[in-house]
Formats: structure tokens, sequence, C-alpha cells
């Protein structure tokens, strides 16, 4: 039997359920709530084998390529598939947010707010090797999760992450407007230029980043977050830019 919440929706929800013609019992029935997974775009033949290790069969989201839903008891975190890399765990709401942007190759999105990563990750799958994405988010702990799964899915060659306050963030992606690319920097001679990211910077490196940051925050506005990177691509256009003149580009300053 279908579980029905203990916990009353506020009127105003209902309000707009009822002005919207929609049944409010699909917010209070949990059991017959359905889980959303999406294939990775190279891994779609192998839905026959997702179906017979998870012991369900996945029913095709009609109007939201690549998404299935499951029963809501289904797990799927220990399963071959996902800790492989060729499913995700992410809800219909959020890939109809990312389908409604009408994402086009070559494209360079900012996505606020970008942790844990699922609309991220499809938004680099559906770029593929064009454009970029920039993720910006305030709780570091979240967003190092989010370039976790980044790096789990193969998908962070054209990202960058930041932490930041959205409110004020306001950089631009670099290999849209004359930032260096990876080719471009081998031939840079920067003593403090970006090299491509590994998960531990070398001291010398962090000193230099620091002394960058030092040597601007005379100029930012009052109250306002320097933005930190915390993962780049080798193609994000970050590589080979020197970080003095990165930093001055894309943090607010006083005018």
């Amino acid at each position: 039997m279908e579980e029905i919440s203990n916990f009353p929706l506020p009127d105003a929800f209902l309000d707009f359920l009822k002005d919207n013609g929609l049944d409010p019992s699909i917010y209070t029935m949990r059991d017959s709530t359905p889980r959303y997974i999406r294939i990775k775009p190279d891994s779609e033949a192998q839905v026959p084998d997702v179906e017979a290790e998870i012991k369900c069969k996945l029913e095709k989201v009609a109007w939201l390529p690549g998404f299935f839903s499951i029963p809501p008891h289904i797990q799927i975190a220990g399963s071959k598939a996902y800790r492989e890399g060729k499913i995700y765990g992410i809800d219909a709401a959020s890939g109809a947010a990312v389908l409604a942007l009408d994402v086009s190759w070559g494209d360079h999105v900012l996505d606020l707010c970008a942790a844990p990563g699922a609309k991220l990750c499809m938004l680099l799958d559906l770029l593929g090797s064009s454009g970029s994405v920039t993720g910006v988010d305030v709780a570091r702990h979240r967003l190092a999760a989010c370039r976790t799964m980044l790096q789990k899915y193969g998908l962070g060659d054209r990202c960058r992450l930041f932490v930041a306050d959205g409110t004020t963030f306001s950089l631009l992606p670099l290999n849209a407007h004359g930032g260096l690319n990876s080719c471009q920097s081998v031939n840079e001679d920067f003593a403090d230029a970006f090299k491509e990211w590994t998960p531990r910077r070398p001291w010398k490196e962090r000193k230099i980043a620091s002394k960058a940051m030092k040597s601007i925050a005379s100029q930012l506005i009052p109250g306002s977050q320097e933005p930190d990177l915390i993962f780049y691509g080798r193609h994000s256009g970050v590589v080979g830019l020197g970080k003095v003149k990165y930093f001055k580009l894309h943090v607010p300053m006083k005018l």
C-alpha cells in the first residue's frame, strides 16, 4: 500500500497545484514516486546489462532523452554500471532544466549552485569536445564532491570549478574571449602560469597562487568573496595563463 506523508502540504503550495491542475497526491505518496537514472551517451547499448544487474526493467522517459525511471526501492550505488561511470543518478526535474537550456555545440555555460554535479555532467555530455562549463558553488565540500564526479565520469577536460558567491561571480569563459588554450600555453614562458591540474599541487605553485590573490586583495569590493579555483580541465582556458593576470580578470573590483 502506498505510504502517505504525515506532513501536510502548505496552503500556498496547494493553491499553486490547484491553479495548475496538478494532483496533490503525487507529492504525498512516496512509494509511488519513481526514481530516475541517466545513461551515459556512449553506454546506451548496455541497457540490458544494467537491467540484469539491478534486477528491474528500465522504463524510458519519452520526453527526456537518455533518462529511465526505476522503482523507488531500487539502489544503484553498489552496481557495477554506476561504479564504472556508465549511469548517473539524477532526478527528472534536473534533466528537464538542462534540456530547457537548449545547449548547442560550442556553447559556454555557467552553472551556479553546481554541486553535487549531476546537471553539470549532463551539460558536459551534451557539449562533447566543444564549449565549456563553469561550475560555481559557495560550499567547498559540496563542490569537492562535484570535482570527484567529473573525474569519475571523465568529463573535466572543458570544465572549471570555483568556490564562490554566485551573486557576485562574473567570470567570462576564457577560451571564448581570447584566453590561452593548452596548445598555446606550451610556447609561453610564464613562471607563474597555471600548469595542468593535478590533485596535489606542488608547494611552490600554491605559494604563487596565494601571492597572486594577496596582490589584488586591496582591490576587491568590500564583503565580496575571493573566487577559489579548485579544478580546471586541460581545455578550459586556464592552462598557461599567469595567475596574477587570471585573478585580476576574475574578481569583482572597486571602481
